[in-house]
């Protein structure tokens, strides 16, 4: 992806804390229209964090949130979905004893996006059969890799310019893992920016274009994926290369 395309997002020196504790230091990245960049690192790097404060669920201490060149700091949540900003949370936080339909709906409830839930939901299940197959059956049954692909898809109901993926494949068998980063790559392809938190270090720089790799709360290193994918240091910490 030309990192010359406009910026869609931008975070400019984030700092975060969970009272006393400080878990953000500094943090800078940007991500460009249309594409997939991703934020890797070990369990507690403070990745969940990062998108939490993006969608407003943590409030910063310092620094800045742009979208769009639009200061959002300051802004709640709910502020934050009007410009079409998503976040499907890890754990996938589906309602379990709802259907996979009215979970779906439920990511249009906001007003302004109620107006064209219906044609987003044809548009979800274009995307994803086997959600439409499974539409009257309740979440709560289905398998793991069917409950994120209705996580992502309600994610898709508002018609979002930004979609974060919070460790969207975690506790996943390899062959789900593999589905799930199509159906990413899917979206992606319909005009979707991504912004993806990882664990899964291979997978996550072999389906992005730019990534951040974020140590104890900081950005340490970032660049092209394919990049980041031969780095020495990345092979022998986090891909276990020697």
């Amino acid at each position: 992806m030309n990192r010359t395309e406009p910026t869609l997002l931008r975070l400019q020196g984030l700092e975060v804390s969970y009272g006393a504790t400080q878990v953000l230091w500094g943090i800078s990245l940007s991500v460009t229209v249309g594409q997939i960049a991703c934020i890797i690192g070990s369990n507690g790097a403070g990745k969940s964090t990062t998108l939490n404060a993006v969608a407003g669920v943590l409030k910063t201490s310092r620094g800045k949130i742009l979208f769009k060149d639009e200061d959002l700091t300051s802004q709640p949540p709910r502020e934050r979905v009007k410009r079409r900003i998503t976040l499907v949370p890890e754990g996938r936080q589906l309602w379990p004893k709802m259907t996979v339909e009215e979970n779906l709906r439920m990511g249009a409830f906001p007003p302004p996006f109620r107006k064209r839930a219906n044609t987003n939901l044809a548009r979800v299940y274009e995307m994803f059969p086997r959600l439409k197959e499974r539409r009257t059956q309740l979440a709560g049954t289905l398998s793991g890799g069917e409950q994120q692909m209705c996580a992502i898809g309600r994610g898709l109901m508002s018609g979002p310019e930004l979609l974060m993926l919070d460790e969207p494949t975690l506790g996943l068998a390899p062959k789900t893992v593999d589905e799930i980063f199509e159906f990413i790559g899917n979206v992606s392809r319909q005009g979707v920016t991504i912004l993806l938190v990882a664990q899964n270090v291979n997978y996550a720089l072999r389906f992005s274009q730019y990534a951040y790799l974020m140590e104890t709360g900081k950005i340490t290193l970032e660049g092209a994926s394919q990049s980041l994918l031969s780095n020495q240091y990345i092979q022998e910490a986090y891909l276990g290369s020697t």
